[in-house]
């Protein structure tokens, strides 16, 4: 029987093609995952643990420029840990935002990334963090030193005047030198530029303060006895761990990021190898079809059962395996062309050997000759009941539908769970919902997977009509074709509606999730610019003053960041500017008047002030953020703006009350005389000083920051989704072929009645446009009312939320399924078209 495998399989390897393309394609995408997961972790693991080679202990604050509460460590503290036995030395760390202009002024980076700190020479004059590639670094203030790629990126030299903002104005420095490093915020695409001590605790803290410090030991010397000695010299704000509990800590960190990445990934590699599930199946099914007569001639000269089960799935193990090598081997480049993209993308990948764990290759194999094998299984199954007197049986005896109905009820009983699920999902909506409608799903798929053999009648019917009437006798045939095997054109079109289910989920819900955040933008703003900080950081107090004199500057209003404590419950509020913030927002007042802000009022959103029973004219006794107690009088309930917290306060509550330094400022948004235009933007950019790190955006641009991130996510989930679609392709390449090869004799006897090859091909064509088309329709409408169920859970969190339905997208979906039958059946048709009519007839 193990000879008998082995034979069939070299006999049919055209038939067997697709089958290993398919497990191909899911292997490569597991082992891919897998291996690239694993590098990149290695990667930052040995990064992580490089820098901290010569660290002993490490120490650090939350110390900032706007919080008073953590005071950082002093010089008297760092001279205390240098004085300690066995301690080389203790070097001062302080750090924060720093951007830098390229040529044509814009910032270099993505700004969350971009940072800049102090360069801590020792006594020979050199930082061990840094290496210096040309000049050295920043002895003075008003020098700086870039990193590699940001010098490159800027086209600057040693010598060259650079122009770099922090949180305030931007200002002008000297490069005295670059260098390279393993710092994480440059590998992720950021710059790093180093300051003077003194001046980057002015930028950034305070002087004579930082906010962490490293401590190298002599040799011989316990990390932990260090460690045990620092610590009661440091104030109870700050934290101390030695160098490799810190390199370890770090190292877990990325392991835990890399989880998200990887999950993502391998479900996607999960959904490829569920669809290739029907592909194997179909080719196995169709392939003990054609072997009937010799199936049951081997059980009647002995063969057992089992004997034909374990031959079919060895068969199937066999393929399995060739098809998880040659996915494995795919799995390595696709890791390597991973890698290459996100360097492409802008992202510094340390660098280190592909790292190929015995985890990828066990999970590549196991995966692969698993799913073979199940897929095989059913199949298998039924080739152990063919009984020996089958052999006197015509091998093309045509399928009986009494069969179906066990497996229409079942179908139909798991579908209605699965639809009562999803119904009830988005009913409870909120995170509970969601679960719910996730499981629904499930059973919906599994559901209505099972139930097409059912459904292909009915619907193929519905176009019988007018296919007969469009391409004849070919439209005839090809839809009396596509359901002669209902479970042959089930399996084949699950495959698609599989994919497509997915695909049109996504596109309701990001459609429809975009339209609500437009209406959003649209509804809650007035503003014609909103100017914030790249990093996300607070802006300075100067950008409002400089922006309350520009040109055309009609209305500003800051949102600025505050806080205070009413009823024992925390409240945010929003610091704007009385009289200008109507201006620039939408606001709809339920009572009272936005005019008492100019009274030292405050307002409050219409839900809060319902669940507290608050209204116009109570007075609320409030504990602020400085800790001081006093009382607030409502002079206004207006109803939420999500662009505003929700209290509404005058900027002059917020800055006499603030706990920091400077004011919070989130964003500055502005009205200008005759609405967005070149001559206003230019205003406000020349305002700002030109300053790379400030963000100066228009509606539109609001709109595309809110939006593009949905975009984005669509394009990613169409990009991982094509390879489903790519193996449910294969199915109906798969399935024409194994249809025209049993029905050679039909073809022939066509052909002799008169039938050209022309309408042999049409004939071919129209089935394969008819079985993606079919199931097609069925993963758009099951993607749709998947769709709708989600989008019902995120509806309260969501202000204006409404179903979209796009029509030009589902449409463009139904087409490409019809191309994609085309294009599907081109080999299979002209393979018919070719067939000698003599011999097809002849044929058994």
């Amino acid at each position: 029987m193990f000879r008998t495998a082995l034979r069939n399989v070299l006999a049919h390897k055209a038939r067997l093609l697709m089958t290993v393309l398919a497990v191909m394609l899911g292997v490569a995408f597991v082992s891919g995952t897998l291996v690239f997961t694993d590098t990149l972790g290695n990667a930052f693991r040995n990064q992580s643990a490089k820098s901290y080679d010569d660290v002993a202990v490490a120490v650090e604050t939350y110390a900032g420029g706007r919080d008073e509460k953590t005071p950082g460590i002093d010089d008297a503290t760092l001279e205390k840990i240098r004085g300690l036995d066995g301690v080389t030395s203790a070097t001062g760390r302080v750090s924060g935002f720093a951007g830098v202009a390229d040529p044509d002024g814009k910032l270099i980076g993505n700004g969350w990334s971009n940072t800049g700190a102090n360069f801590a020479p020792g006594k020979d004059g050199k930082d061990a963090s840094y290496a210096f590639t040309d000049g050295s670094g920043p002895a003075r203030n008003g020098s700086v030193a870039l990193d590699k790629d940001t010098a490159s990126k800027g086209e600057y030299k040693v010598g060259d005047p650079v122009r770099v903002a922090t949180n305030g104005p931007v200002k002008e420095y000297t490069l005295s030198g670059i260098f390279t490093t393993e710092d994480g915020a440059v590998n992720a695409g950021g710059s790093l530029v180093l300051f003077d001590t003194a001046t980057a605790q002015q930028l950034y803290l305070k002087p004579g303060v930082f906010q962490g410090a490293t401590v190298t030991a002599a040799d011989g010397v316990s990390d932990q006895k260090l460690l045990d000695a620092i610590v009661p010299l440091l104030p109870k704000e700050a934290t101390a761990q030695t160098g490799q509990a810190l390199a370890d800590q770090q190292a877990k960190d990325i392991e835990n990021g890399m989880a998200g990445l990887n999950g993502m990934l391998l479900a996607f590699a999960g959904i490829a190898l569920f669809v290739g599930i029907f592909l194997i199946a179909n080719t196995f099914t169709m392939l003990i079809a054609q072997r009937t007569r010799e199936l049951a001639l081997m059980r009647a000269i002995g063969a057992t059962r089992r004997q034909i089960k374990r031959s079919v799935l060895l068969e199937a193990a066999v393929v399995g395996t060739i098809a998880s090598v040659i996915g494995f081997a795919l799995g390595l480049g696709l890791a390597t062309g991973l890698r290459s993209a996100m360097g492409l993308l802008g992202g510094k990948i340390p660098a280190g050997p592909l790292v190929v764990s015995p985890t990828a290759v066990l999970s590549a194999f196991a995966v692969g000759i698993l799913i073979t094998v199940m897929a095989a299984w059913l199949p298998a199954r039924r080739a152990a009941k063919i009984a020996p007197v089958a052999a006197m049986s015509s091998v093309h005896a045509t399928a009986s539908t009494k069969s179906l109905v066990v497996r229409n009820s079942i179908g139909g009983a798991i579908a209605l769970l699965g639809s009562a699920g999803i119904i009830g999902g988005a009913a409870a909506g909120g995170s509970p919902g969601r679960q719910l409608v996730a499981g629904g799903a499930f059973f919906a798929l599994i559901g209505v997977i099972v139930l097409i053999p059912l459904l292909s009648r009915p619907v193929i019917a519905l176009v019988r009509p007018l296919l007969k009437k469009l391409f004849g006798v070919s439209g005839k045939l090809a839809s009396q074709n596509a359901v002669r095997n209902p479970r042959r054109t089930g399996a084949t079109a699950s495959a698609l509606a599989i994919g497509l289910t997915l695909v049109t989920g996504i596109s309701v819900l990001g459609v429809t999730l975009g339209q609500a955040i437009d209406k959003m933008t649209t509804d809650d703003i007035k503003a014609d610019y909103m100017v914030s900080m790249a990093s996300g950081d607070a802006l300075d107090e100067s950008a409002l003053k400089a922006l309350a004199k520009a040109d055309g500057v009609a209305a500003l209003s800051p949102q600025q960041a505050a806080w205070f404590e009413v009823d024992g419950a925390y409240q945010s509020a929003s610091g704007v500017t009385p009289g200008d913030v109507e201006k620039v927002f939408s606001l709809r007042t339920v009572s009272g008047s936005l005019g008492s802000l100019k009274d030292g009022q405050v307002a409050v959103g219409a839900k809060t002030a319902k669940s507290n029973g608050w209204k116009t004219g109570d007075t609320l006794p409030v504990k602020f953020d400085d800790e001081k107690k006093g009382e607030v009088t409502v002079g206004a309930v207006y109803e939420e703006n999500e662009f505003l917290s929700t209290f509404l306060i005058p900027k002059e509550m917020a800055d006499e009350h603030s706990a920091a330094s400077r004011p919070d400022i989130r964003e500055i948004w502005i009205k200008t005389d005759g609405g967005a235009s070149k001559a206003n933007e230019q205003s406000i950019v020349d305002a700002l000083g030109d300053n790379p790190a400030m963000s100066v955006m228009d509606r539109q641009d609001i709109r595309d920051m809110f939006g593009g991130f949905i975009n984005t996510a669509l394009n990613i989930m169409y990009g991982l989704l094509a390879m489903a679609l790519l193996i449910a392709v294969l199915g109906v390449v798969n399935t024409l072929a194994m249809s025209v090869f049993e029905r050679q004799q039909e073809i022939g006897m066509l052909r002799a009645i008169g039938l050209d090859r022309g309408r042999v091909k049409r004939m071919i064509r129209l089935e394969a446009v008819v079985i993606s088309v079919f199931g097609a329709v069925i993963g758009v409408g099951l993607g749709v009312f998947l769709g709708w169920a989600i989008g019902q859970t995120l509806s309260a969190d969501i202000p204006g939320y409404a179903l979209v339905i796009p029509w030009d997208r589902l449409g463009l979906f139904l087409l490409l399924a019809g191309l994609v039958g085309v294009l599907a059946s081109l080999w299979p048709a002209r393979s018919a078209a070719k067939l000698n009519m003599l011999t097809a007839i002849k044929t058994e």
